[in-house]
């Protein structure tokens, strides 16, 4: 049976170390390597996309990267329950203009029992900035 280490229900560590696993791959901007730790039928709400499943996570992140250049994720603990978690992040991208964006936002995840992530609601503002400004690098 495939498992996502570490698995629920969580600590505040484990939370936490799940939440640095999730940054790395994010960060490695493989859309297949982050579809691993989604269900096969996650659903996603993503600003207003709806996304369900590996197929479209690797569809949607395919797109994502390759129009937001220099990607840089930082997430941060918010809370968590028995098998949810709640995140804070903010990510910086330069789209095919040169212009610079500072994204924020909150992430409610929810895992199955194999510590997959079944659920993954988004809500994100974008921010223009200039390259001088960038916190995250």
């Amino acid at each position: 049976m495939e498992q996502k280490l570490p698995l629920p229900p969580f600590t505040e560590e484990t939370a936490r170390q799940k939440i640095q696993l999730a940054e790395d791959a994010w960060n490695s901007k493989d859309p297949q390597r982050v579809s691993m730790a989604y269900t096969v039928d996650s659903e996603w709400r993503n600003r207003n996309q709806f996304i369900r499943g590996r197929e479209e996570i690797v569809t949607f992140l395919t797109g994502k990267w390759a129009k937001e250049n220099q990607y840089k994720l930082k997430k941060e603990y918010w809370a968590h329950t028995e098998n949810r978690i709640a995140v804070r992040f903010e990510y910086e991208y330069v789209d095919e203009n040169g212009q610079w964006f500072r994204a924020y936002g909150n992430e409610n995840w929810e895992f199955d029992k194999n510590g997959l992530m079944a659920k993954r609601f988004a809500s994100i503002n974008d921010l223009e900035i200039q390259e001088a400004d960038r916190k995250i690098g």
